[in-house]
């Protein structure tokens, strides 16, 4: 799309925050006018409009679809994301692991099991491990802690978390970096350590290459969007 404006700004509304394109207000895909919850995540988002060039990419401004995806989908479709969310509990990434390539069982143990550590202190959920192909049945009290941990989000950190999930496979890793506690390149090699060990020995070809740093990139944005909204 070619550039279709000259000056981006960021003003106060009484319902909080907007970004400007020439003076007007910014609309979202779905028309709804872009109302942001805080100064910090507008000016990062005016920044990235800023940036463009004589085309407008979409794909260079990841802090402006999530926040467009918070304004077009919440609260409407908030027990939707809840629910999404909530599901991964029950057939985490962090729950399967390998019996054999002995090393990358090893690597799985030392980048997952922190993790569930973690889960099982922070959210009072312990999760079940498995090494067979049968599914493994969680406790349904930590299902449920799961879920009420999601359902505490509000609707624009609920987004963040979503979206985290959804890259990462896991709503323990999640969940973890919507607290702050996981760094993006630490969730990117937890959710891709089986790619990892095989890149190792095969080889990185270009599609994986583009798909990991589409998926870095993608963490990393959505960590700063965590940042950015604040507490």
């Amino acid at each position: 799309m070619k550039r279709f404006y000259k000056e981006v700004g960021v003003q106060e509304v009484p319902e909080g925050w907007t970004v400007t394109l020439d003076g007007k207000p910014m609309n979202t895909p779905a028309r709804h006018r872009l109302v942001l919850p805080g100064a910090a995540l507008a000016e990062a988002v005016a920044e990235e409009w800023r940036a463009q060039g004589e085309t407008v990419d979409a794909a260079s401004m990841p802090l402006t679809r999530l926040t467009t995806t918070a304004t077009d989908l919440m609260p409407a479709r908030r027990g939707d994301a809840v629910a999404e969310i909530a599901e991964y509990a029950g057939t985490d990434l962090l729950c399967y692991r390998a019996s054999d390539p002995e090393e990358l069982a090893r690597r799985q143990d030392r980048l997952w099991q922190p993790w569930l550590d973690w889960a099982a202190a922070e959210l009072d959920a312990p999760l079940r491990v498995t090494r067979a192909l049968e599914p493994v049945e969680q406790p349904a009290p930590s299902l449920a802690a799961v879920r009420a941990a999601v359902e505490a989000l509000a609707d624009w950190r609920l987004v963040g978390a979503h979206t985290a999930t959804t890259l990462s496979g896991s709503v323990i890793l999640g969940l973890a970096m919507e607290r702050g506690a996981v760094e993006p390149a630490a969730a990117f090699e937890a959710a891709v350590v089986d790619e990892l060990y095989e890149i190792e020995r095969w080889g990185l070809d270009e599609l994986q290459e583009k798909r990991h740093a589409r998926l870095r990139g993608d963490l990393e944005a959505t960590a700063r969007f965590l940042a950015l909204l604040g507490r």
